[in-house]
């Protein structure tokens, strides 16, 4: 997996099957990500944009995500939570761009 930071630093990370996006890129140390919910879709601090190669091969977005993500400051046709997508196989070499929180 390739996550962008926002100064522009592209990190490959690797995933583990089973684990959130979220988890991965904390487990990282990438610490623009803060997540402060833990992973239980009730904020949007694990904001990010996935690449749009990769946006149509994940899961359905929930109505709870989608709710989060309309009072994200940088919401966009790409913007998911990455606690809501489960790393897979199918998503070896995801790459996203963590949003910016302001």
């Amino acid at each position: 997996m390739f996550v962008t930071a926002h100064d522009g630093t592209i990190r490959p990370v690797a995933g583990e099957t089973g684990l959130s996006v979220m988890e991965i890129i904390r487990g990282a140390g990438i610490e623009e990500l803060p997540a402060l919910c833990g992973g239980c879709c009730s904020c949007a601090t694990c904001h990010v944009h996935v690449a749009p190669q990769w946006f149509d091969r994940l899961p359905a977005m929930s109505d709870d995500e989608s709710a989060l993500l309309d009072e994200a400051v940088d919401r966009t046709g790409l913007s998911r939570l990455s606690c809501q997508i489960r790393f897979s196989d199918a998503l070896d070499g995801l790459e996203v761009a963590v949003a910016r929180m302001e």
